[in-house]
């Protein structure tokens, strides 16, 4: 009894071993393999699982690339993952540009990947044309007319100017540049609108297509439209802001004169005080010469006398100048 234990527990251990066996060997990979005739050993599948690389991922890309005709090595594909690039997205691409008969080899196509550009939506790109619609862009003529543009820029894609290459936003950008630049020196924007095609002309003369990923084939003028009349709303706002220099010009002098009209009242009461400050000092004037012997009484009663009669005279010339009416003789009395 003791003995048919141990064989049932011998054999339980046997087949767990068996188990954790295939399931660290990935033996159905390794038959696939075989029968798509790619050559890969049992020792290079252990190695991809040592190396965390998941064997089914390199084994079906391989199947494959061979398949298609592509010399790939296991070596490049296990590289290519732990360099943390696509493997499915580069062997797709691969093969379509092999189908497309674009010159398109393995370094290149990992090189794109790993810069962080889609290779085969490039290759897409490059057997179909796309289109990149760019905003509504505005630009003034010189008769201060504002037109605004949209264009449709096709573009394929350079596969050889992919590493490094500007993308769709530089594109867009140079053709909004090229726009600005035709609409900017036409001397009317009824020159622009009678002939699109201008711009059109521009922007491919001017190569805006260098240094990018794309290739431009053609630009097509989607709309143009009139805006805003620039050049009087400019003027408007010149004569705007020059109007309100000239008010505070204005409002500048005019505080100037208040304060010049304040300072002269100041200054005439200053001097009244003065001519009140002297004549309050005539009277201690003529105490002292009275006090001195330099002034009589008599003298001082004079000078009374005079100043009453200069009183008088000036009351009765103020009397009769009211009563002069306009336009009568002076001479005649009643």
């Amino acid at each position: 009894m003791g003995g048919y234990i141990a064989s049932l527990i011998i054999l339980a251990l046997i087949l767990i071993g068996i188990a954790v066996l295939f399931s660290f060997i990935p033996v159905g990979l390794w038959i696939s393999a075989l029968a798509a005739n790619v050559r890969i050993s049992i020792i290079q599948l252990v190695g991809m699982r040592l190396r965390r690389i998941p064997p089914a991922l390199i084994v079906n890309n391989q199947i494959k690339a061979d398949k298609a005709g592509l010399s790939i090595t296991t070596n490049q594909l296990e590289a290519h993952y732990l360099a943390g690039g696509n493997v499915d997205r580069v062997v797709n691409a691969l093969i379509a540009a092999e189908r497309a008969n674009i010159s398109l080899t393995y370094e290149l196509a990992a090189a794109i990947d790993l810069a962080g550009r889609n290779v085969l939506e490039a290759v897409q790109m490059s057997v179909n044309p796309k289109v990149i619609e760019t905003p509504v862009i505005a630009a003034m003529a010189k008769n201060g007319i504002e037109v605004r543009a949209r264009a449709r820029v096709t573009v394929r894609a350079n596969i050889e100017r992919l590493v490094g290459g500007a993308g769709e936003e530089t594109v867009i950008a140079r053709v909004g540049e090229g726009i600005v630049t035709t609409v900017g020196s036409s001397d009317s924007h009824k020159a622009v609108l009678e002939n699109p095609d201008l711009i059109s002309r521009t922007v491919l003369n001017k190569g805006l297509d260098a240094g990018t990923a794309f290739e431009i084939l053609s630009i097509d003028i989607a709309d143009v439209d009139v805006g805003r009349n620039i050049g009087a709303q400019l003027q408007m706002d010149q004569a705007e802001a020059d109007k309100r220099i000239a008010q505070a010009k204005a409002e500048e002098r005019r505080a100037l004169a208040v304060a010049k009209e304040q300072e002269m009242l100041a200054f005439v009461q200053e001097m009244k005080a003065k001519v009140v400050e002297a004549e309050a000092e005539v009277p201690k004037a003529m105490a002292m010469a009275l006090r001195e012997g330099k002034l009589g009484v008599m003298d001082y009663y004079n000078l009374q006398n005079i100043q009453a009669d200069t009183s008088m005279r000036s009351s009765l010339a103020g009397m009769e100048t009211k009563n002069i009416k306009p336009g009568s003789d002076p001479g005649q009395s009643k």
